[in-house]
């Protein structure tokens, strides 16, 4: 019994003296004073007005990366998503024109796009010509100088998170003309769009211009990236034309994707990325607002997707599964606005009527014979400017700046893809021959088939 009471002794004050120690250490571990460190102790005391931080700065400079490589794969789902909402004589070459997008866009962006994009007003040939750009050694100061908490991360996380935005307005594009477009043609578009249209449009709000002193508000991007895109894409497909056969004696003849699990597997991919395209948004990895951005993004997704499996069903009669996946990204474009500024069910209204209108919006202009084989004028363009203005409601914005912001944004994008656009039919056409659409653009542009074990549909 005394050598039982022994050990328990033995043993408590063991426990007793691993706690202390533990706790000595982390004292030690919080206190770099106490560390003895005398290097780590000199750095500290050097430090200036722009500490050091290896732990807020860090974990923020961290989650931008990720971030930007979630904002990446959601080119991956466009592509997808692309190529599944179309015919497969085309797959391979929807697949080759976001290749493009995204090697031209980030190019670009670099070049120009970056300094053009912040601050507002910089001339673009200083730009190009700036030594002090994106690429600037200046940009590796791993110190809250660059921005502050609010900004929290160096430089190059800066314009790597925001390149990865850059092409997405040229990607909504491209799926509204797919089919029929002159290859190109429309990568000449496409250089244009991502690297003087969208950052001189962005710059208006994003870049301290006049949008943004006059208190408009889009936290990631409704007008700024998706209105702009799809509004960009209304004023091309007004000018291209629909697809042959689409529209016969008045009357609309459905042209079918080729794979719906592939548009599927690209709305999820979408779904994934959007965390790192609002999440990010955040610029920093402050916990509340990231916490705030990733509920409201999911529940105006779902809210979104569910919304929009009702009407469809209520009016097409059956469940369209196009229309659901259409909805889920009408409810991302919806809230990707006021995610940071609208809790989780105002946040659930804003992606259901999305969802409503996506699906009103899609019939309209097929009824007005404008062919867009996946949705992205309704998807981008009029749910972009919904979840603007829905900022002005539920989001603490003055609603009539939202409504000239957004107008703003959107007609400014038509304008400059119309004119563009308009430019290059006339200098060396825009659309593809009607034997060349007949064929594919897959053979007739590229002499590649996507399937070539299988039928070409």
């Amino acid at each position: 019994m005394k050598i039982k009471n022994f050990l328990l002794t033995l043993l408590f004050s063991g426990i007793t003296f691993m706690c202390l120690s533990a706790n000595l250490n982390a004292e030690v571990m919080l206190d770099p004073m106490a560390s003895g460190d005398e290097d780590f102790i000199a750095m500290l005391e050097a430090q200036g007005e722009s500490a050091y931080a290896f732990n807020f700065f860090t974990t923020s400079q961290l989650w931008t990366v990720i971030a930007a490589a979630l904002v990446f794969l959601m080119h991956l789902g466009f592509a997808t998503l692309e190529a599944g909402l179309t015919q497969s004589k085309n797959t391979v070459n929807i697949l080759f024109k976001n290749v493009f997008i995204i090697c031209i866009g980030l190019l670009t962006y670099a070049a120009v796009g970056f300094n053009t994009h912040y601050p507002c007003g910089s001339w673009i040939i200083e730009n190009i010509l700036s030594l002090n750009g994106p690429l600037s050694a200046g940009n590796v100061d791993d110190t809250y100088g660059y921005g502050g908490v609010s900004l929290c991360m160096t430089g190059y996380g800066d314009f790597i998170f925001q390149a990865m935005f850059a092409a997405t307005a040229a990607t909504i594009v491209s799926g509204a003309v797919a089919e029929r477009v002159k290859l190109g043609s429309f990568m000449i578009f496409a250089t244009l769009l991502v690297a003087l249209g969208y950052p001189i449009v962005g710059a208006w709000h994003w870049g301290e211009g006049w949008l943004s002193q006059m208190g408009f508000y889009d936290f990631a991007g409704s007008s700024v990236v998706h209105a702009f895109g799809g509004f960009a894409a209304l004023a091309c497909v007004i000018i291209l034309g629909p697809r042959s056969g689409k529209y016969v004696d008045g009357k609309i003849k459905p042209i079918l994707g080729h794979s719906m699990p592939l548009a599927t597997i690209g709305v999820f991919l979408l779904f994934l990325g959007w965390f790192g395209f609002n999440g990010g948004s955040v610029l920093s990895a402050n916990p509340g607002p990231v916490g705030l951005v990733f509920t409201t993004t999911a529940l105006a997704a779902a809210a979104g997707g569910l919304a929009s499996i009702i009407v469809s069903m209520i009016f097409l009669k059956k469940p369209d599964l196009s229309m659901a996946l259409n909805g889920i990204l009408a409810g991302l474009v919806g809230i990707t606005a006021g995610a940071d500024s609208m809790g989780p069910w105002p946040a659930v209204i804003v992606g259901a009527i999305a969802g409503v209108i996506v699906v009103f919006s899609i019939l309209f202009f097929d009824k007005i014979q404008i062919d867009d084989p996946v949705g992205a004028i309704s998807v981008h363009g009029v749910c972009g400017i919904w979840g603007t203005l829905a900022v002005g409601i539920w989001g603490g914005a003055s609603f009539v700046t939202q409504l000239i912001g957004t107008v703003s944004v959107s007609a400014a994008a038509f304008v400059f893809a119309g004119l563009v656009f308009v430019i290059i039919k006339a200098i060396m056409g825009v659309r593809v021959s009607p034997e060349e659409e007949a064929e594919g653009l897959d053979l007739s542009e590229h002499g590649q088939a996507a399937y070539p074990d299988f039928a070409q549909s």
